[in-house]
């Protein structure tokens, strides 16, 4: 079973290599679907529930959404703390 998670973690990383031409839609698209499999990835390998499984690949696609995002306009999100937030240059 570990053998078909590695592949399928190098497969996801090759392919990673094929999105370098790809909308700004197509690329947000990568990205959650990314993030959640990273997540799915984590939460299985801390043999977390069903639950938290889900929680997981929520916070996955959300996070894989924000890189995605901010790869396409070079700027990054920052919170300011009182719950709003800007953007500035991505640091490199």
């Amino acid at each position: 079973m570990n053998i078909l998670k590695i592949s399928a973690v190098c497969a996801a990383l090759f392919g990673l290599a094929a999105c370098e031409n790809l909308t700004p839609e197509q690329r947000t698209v990568a990205g959650v679907a990314g993030g959640a499999a990273a997540g799915l990835i984590a939460a299985d390998a801390l043999n977390a529930d069903d639950d938290w499984r889900l929680i997981a690949g929520l916070a996955g696609a959300a996070a894989g959404t924000l890189v995605a995002q901010n790869r396409q306009t070079g700027n990054c999100a920052y919170a300011r703390g009182d719950g709003t937030y800007y953007t500035a240059a991505c640091p490199s």
